[in-house]
């Protein structure tokens, strides 16, 4: 990939996004994905969102409505499905993914009777029938050119009633050096091993944040962007009082 400039947002595509595969293969690749994010705790920030998010109260009467946006094999929801049933709050959890792909692994992954529905839609036009209270998105952002994230950051905050919060990478040489490493030695999917490192260099970093959620016309006091361990940037906004 030769010597990146890890000053500034890479424009390199990513495989997944490029490259197209037969369902199979891009299955196998969400599911090695899905075990990085168990490896590297990518679920962890979003839970204590979450967690802030219930100390200020839930809607009374009514599942808590949830949307993952760019939801993949949707282990994330799987996961809050989880939590959501182990402290008794009713959630109605919606996947939203552009790649028709996505939406049947995620559906083959999820056991029946659970209150999660998989959706292939551009999020900018999805509007679920019970509106939104909680966007999340898990490793998406990156993805995306800084006008459509500025579109995305804005979007989120006109729809979603209670907040929203993005968990993306912290774009920096050492996990980009250390991941691509890893990946071959675990022999994980050649998607991972490519797209990673890419994902990585085409992340953010805080300076990025602050910038892009000025030109989203946000307050940047009402919007909390903070480092995790490991090498993680999550950028939240709790509209609840």
């Amino acid at each position: 990939m030769g010597t990146l400039d890890f000053s500034r947002r890479s424009t390199l595509d990513e495989l997944m996004d490029t490259q197209p595969v037969d369902f199979e293969d891009f299955r196998a690749c969400l599911v090695d994905l899905a075990q990085v994010n168990r490896l590297t705790l990518a679920h962890r920030p979003t839970f204590a969102f979450l967690e802030r998010l219930v100390a200020r109260g839930l809607p009374e009467s009514r599942p808590l409505e949830v949307i993952d946006v760019g939801s993949g094999h949707g282990d994330m929801l799987r996961r809050i499905d989880a939590w959501a049933r182990a402290r008794g709050i009713a959630v109605s959890l919606t996947g939203v993914d552009l790649n028709p792909w996505s939406r049947r692994s995620a559906a083959e992954a999820t056991p029946p009777g659970r209150p999660i529905t998989w959706v292939t839609a551009d999020a900018f036009a999805y509007e679920p029938p019970g509106g939104i209270d909680v966007v999340l998105s898990s490793l998406f952002t990156h993805h995306l050119p800084d006008p459509v994230v500025v579109r995305f950051l804005a979007w989120m905050e006109a729809k979603a009633r209670l907040g929203w919060f993005i968990n993306d990478l912290h774009r920096h040489p050492l996990p980009y050096h250390f991941f691509r490493h890893l990946s071959r030695l675990a022999g994980w999917h050649r998607f991972v091993q490519h797209d990673g490192p890419v994902s990585i260099a085409r992340a953010f970093s805080a300076s990025d944040w602050r910038r892009l959620i000025a030109e989203a016309g946000l307050d940047p006091r009402a919007v909390e962007v903070r480092w995790w361990m490991p090498f993680r940037l999550t950028v939240g906004r709790l509209k609840v009082p």
